[in-house]
């Protein structure tokens, strides 16, 4: 995780998350950086943007409130439960989907 973290700090900051930069983070945290995953980790970032996987991420990882039932009457219908599931699906493969990016 100190990897990840790494690089969203010098996304954050402004700067290049190249292999110099991160292992400069990860010497000035105190931890040992492994060539190989930093240079993993670099080449998985590029060409990815950043703020927009942060934001899907966070939508994805966001709890979603299941609506009160108000009475027998008021109940979705199969096409309604259908598409909810298929959003849930989309949502679960984009989440797969970072999750490989960061490890």
């Amino acid at each position: 995780m100190e990897y990840i973290y790494a690089a969203m700090l010098l996304h954050k900051a402004g700067k290049e998350i190249n292999e110099v930069a991160v292992k400069a983070v990860l010497s000035a945290a105190g931890a040992q950086a492994d060539d190989a995953r930093v240079k993993a980790l670099v080449a998985s970032l590029h060409g990815v943007n950043i703020d927009e996987a942060v934001q899907k991420a966070s939508v994805v990882a966001a709890p979603v409130a299941a609506p009160a039932e108000i009475g027998a009457g008021h109940k979705k219908e199969a096409g309604e439960k259908k598409k909810v599931e298929e959003d849930k699906k989309s949502e679960e493969q984009a989440a797969a989907g970072l999750g490989a990016l960061f490890g």
